[in-house]
């Protein structure tokens, strides 16, 4: 069993004609992701390096079968193209993309929300399931299949301690980039959620970092629902109050967001909090 995706689902990438979007759509094929084509309007009917064009995504879904897309388009285009997926009821929709506007991603986050779509993103590296497939931009080299589910805002990050695990060899049920913006739909509750219920996770791997309060709400929801042992890990402790660290989500405003605040609710709900990423294996062990 697995989280979100598996070896079965089928792929489209949106923008797929461009550079990072083929580039991105040849290393998750040669990872063994079924993708089964892209869209790019009024390219519909060609094939570039042996995928398929589309001109929309309902015609992609249509043709192929397909239930995930991933886009890899511009910024200032990603609000189209994400509703055109989620009109067309994708099941799961990745962006990738990074500096896509506030206002945007609220009216995609709100669209998904009403529609029949799982929204991961924008500005996030992706979701791998070790061993099957992957969508997004996840090194599948340092991935390994195994038990540990692991959720992380930072993309940096999530390769980091996906490594760390490797290495020490434990290996992942199925890892997922929510991205460090500060809307998305799919935050750590919902990721959460989806290892507390999948049978495949036996443990779990939480990294934070610092603004909002995504993690105090998590560990509100590990302390009631959550059986499985959590690891967790926040950056940005030397981050100065009304400092970006990173990402557009990572901001400290006075109490509010600071990393003592994150790594003092999560003990208290039972997350065994690390100094440094390498303490993770060790605490899963």
């Amino acid at each position: 069993m697995a989280v979100l995706l598996d070896k079965n689902t089928k792929v489209i990438v949106q923008g797929i004609t461009g550079y990072q979007g083929m580039f991105h759509a040849k290393l998750m094929k040669e990872y063994g992701t079924q993708v089964v084509g892209g869209t790019r309007p009024g390219k519909g009917g060609e094939e570039i390096d042996g995928f398929p064009i589309f001109d929309s995504v309902r015609e992609a879904m249509d043709e192929t079968g397909a239930t995930a897309s991933v886009i890899f388009v511009p910024a200032k285009f990603s609000k189209l193209a994400a509703i055109e997926a989620i009109n067309a009821n994708i099941e799961l929709l990745t962006i990738i993309t990074e500096g896509v506007p506030v206002v945007d991603t609220m009216e995609i986050v709100h669209r998904a929300k009403k529609g029949n779509t799982r929204l991961i993103g924008p500005n996030c590296p992706g979701i791998i399931t070790p061993g099957q497939a992957k969508i997004g931009i996840i090194p599948g080299s340092i991935v390994t299949p195994g038990e540990i589910g692991v959720v992380s805002r930072s993309g940096t990050l999530t390769y980091e301690v996906i490594d760390q695990l490797t290495t020490a060899g434990m290996g992942q049920s199925t890892c997922i980039g929510i991205g460090g913006d500060p809307i998305k739909m799919t935050n750590f509750i919902e990721a959460l959620e989806l290892f507390e219920n999948d049978t495949n996770t036996k443990k779990i791997v939480m990294i934070g970092e610092i603004g909002g309060n995504a993690e105090e709400l998590a560990a509100d929801f590990i302390k009631e629902h959550v059986t499985k042992p959590v690891a967790g890990f926040i950056a940005g402790k030397t981050a100065r109050e009304g400092k970006t660290m990173g990402h557009a989500g990572a901001i400290v405003h006075g109490n509010v967001g600071t990393a003592e605040g994150k790594i003092k609710a999560l003990t208290q709900a039972g997350v065994k909090m690390a100094d440094k990423l390498s303490d993770i294996p060790v605490f899963l062990k």
